[in-house]
Parts: C-alpha cells; structure tokens; sequence
C-alpha cells in the first residue's frame, strides 16, 4: 500500500529514464564540443560526488584546502552555497583574511570551510567561471577548488576527485528520482582519483569497489577515509575539549546534514548516553523559536549537553544565550586509511602538472 505523497515505482523507473537521458545527452554535449567548457588561468581541483546527500565532502575540501595551504598555495574555495539565503548570483565569504558573510546568507558549508580554513578566499556562486574570473580580478590566487563540482562541467578542472560513500551502497543503484545517484555510475571514468569515504567497514567498501570496477575500466586511483571527532568546540565561547570529554554525559543530539546517521554513529563513538535525537532535512535553516524550542527539550530530559555538527553551529549559534554553555559541536577530521599519499601529492603538484600539459 502507497503512503501519502509516495508515486508508484514505475512512475519512478519512468522518470529516472527520462533524467538518464538528460544527463547523457549533456554529458555528449561537452564531450563533443557542442557545450562549452571554459578554463580559468589557474590549476583547478573539484571534489564531488555521484549521489545527492552527504558523502563526506565538507571535511575532505577542509583537508585537501590545508594541505594546499602548507604547500605555500594562495587558495579559493569556490562553492554554489546551497540554500544560501543572499539573493546575490556572487557573494564573497572570506577575503582570507577575515569572514565577510553570515552562514545564512553564504550557505553552512562554505561558512564551516571559510571558519576552518581562515587564510583561504572563499565565495560563493552558481557559476564557478564567473566566481573564479572575480576573484581572480581581486586576488593573487594560484589554485582554485570546487567544492561541489562533479557535475559542474562548464568548467575546466585539471583534477576530480569523486567521493563514494561506503555506507550507501544502495545510493549507487538507481538515478534520480528512483534513487539517489545523479549521474550513472559510468560517470566515474571522469574521475582523476575515487576517494570511498566513510570506510570503516571492509565489507561495505567492497561492495562500492564492486559497483565501481562494473562501471568503469580501468578503474582511477582510489583511496579509503574515515572520519574522527578531533574535539568538541562550545557554540557560545569556542571552546574546545577532547571529545573524550563527552563521556558518559547524557546528551540530545541535534543535526541538519545529509547522512544524520552518520552523525549518531559518531555520537556512539565518544561514548555519550543519548536521550534524544531531532533530526532536521539537511541544509536546515535554524530559527530563534526552533532554537527555543529545543532549550525547552533540553530542560524536559535534564540533558548536560545538546551535540550538534560543526555544519549546524555556525546556524544555530546566532539565536543562543551568550554564556550557554550547553552546546558543542562535534568538530572532524580525515583519518587516511589508503592512498593518502597518493592524494596528497596529486593536489599539491597541481600547479607542475597543469604547466607540464596535463591542461587542455
């Protein structure tokens, strides 16, 4: 029996073959030449992914923006700032020095990026060609990454990584609407390097590494991630403890992102006793009286804390007491499996590979 609102599945098969042909017919497009792809004067890294939701990609382009960082490059992290609530098509976060933008009017990732990563540029913008041409006019940027940009073909990248998520193998499966993936899984082929993230489990990452051998031939470099909680940081003063701090305390545990099971999972690991979880649609938009509202849930379980994301934070943050000191965001970090080394080198030689003819 269908739930309200649910299509039957083979509206779904029908739609999803309509969207398939969409896609391969722009994909064509570019490919032949029909569709233009322009090219920016600086090397260009996107890391993307195939399915919609979460797969890991905000701590990887904080990693990958480090990394660059240290290797002494002048980096801009361009975003298409989902559910943004400025209205302009470009709109400047961090000027490298300092954050020019709330998280509401720049989106939650580029705001967590920019607050991460303090000496990077970051901007937002649909257009990637357009937002790298402005900064480029502003800023002595060598090295430009997309955060989001897989699919944005428009663009000439010298390097793509692609995230699969090894906890959402099912995700692979099907096209949109009738599943999650935005391109087929021959998509891959683009990729430079296929980062599975998420990959605790051998048992899983198998199983995308199945999906991803029947799809593609030969199949790209490909390197394993999971993610730690690195510390726990206090929305109210910015404070930060270990995160095993954490332990033992009874919590409710609040998140907007696109895999909250993940989240709880990382919850498990710090060993906190969870009273309650409240779940929002991912890229939520925060307000004084939800805000309240979980306050008054706080105060009904006598929870010692409320845990949320470091993606939440920034939109959660504003509409706090100034010395409330009961919530804390849990703040990750990349943990390398495999191939680290392999990624590592490829993003920080950017700049000789792109000079040396890997540009077209």
């Amino acid at each position: 029996m269908l739930t309200p609102g649910q299509r039957p599945a083979w509206w779904l098969a029908w739609a999803s073959l309509s969207y398939a042909c969409g896609i391969r017919l722009r994909t064509y497009g570019y490919d032949r030449g029909w569709l233009a792809r322009r090219q920016l004067p600086v090397p260009v890294i996107s890391i993307g992914n195939l399915t919609v939701g979460g797969t890991g990609k905000t701590p990887l382009v904080i990693e990958l923006t480090q990394w660059l960082l240290e290797a002494g490059r002048r980096v801009a992290v361009l975003s298409r700032g989902y559910k943004r609530t400025s209205r302009e098509p470009w709109l400047l976060v961090s000027d490298g020095t300092k954050m020019v933008a709330t998280a509401e009017a720049a989106g939650d990732e580029p705001f967590l990026i920019a607050q991460r990563c303090p000496r990077a540029i970051v901007a937002v913008g649909a257009d990637r060609y357009r937002s790298g041409c402005r900064i480029l006019d502003r800023c002595p940027v060598d090295c430009i990454l997309l955060d989001d940009g897989f699919q944005h073909l428009g663009l000439y990248r010298d390097i793509d990584l692609l995230l699969l998520d090894a906890t959402d193998t099912q995700g692979l499966k099907e096209l949109l609407p009738a599943g999650r993936l935005r391109e087929p899984m021959t998509a891959a082929k683009r990729a430079t390097a296929v980062i599975v993230t998420r990959a605790e489990k051998p048992i899983q990452v198998d199983a995308v590494m199945t999906r991803l051998r029947g799809a593609v031939d030969p199949v790209p470099t490909t390197a394993q991630v999971v993610f730690r909680v690195m510390e726990v940081v206090s929305l109210s003063t910015g404070r930060s403890r270990p995160g095993g701090w954490c332990r033992g305390k009874k919590a409710l545990l609040v998140s907007g992102v696109g895999h909250s099971g993940s989240f709880r999972a990382t919850a498990d690991t710090l060993g906190i006793s969870v009273l309650d979880e409240v779940i929002y649609p991912d890229h939520y938009r925060y307000t004084g009286h939800e805000v309240a509202r979980l306050e008054k849930r706080v105060a009904e379980l006598n929870a010692e804390l409320v845990l949320t994301t470091e993606k939440d934070a920034g939109k959660i943050q504003p509409f706090l007491a100034q010395h409330d000191d009961r919530w804390w965001a849990a703040r990750l970090q990349v943990e390398w499996l495999t191939g680290a080394s392999e990624i590592r080198k490829l993003v920080t030689d950017v700049r000789s590979t792109a000079m040396g003819g890997g540009r077209a």
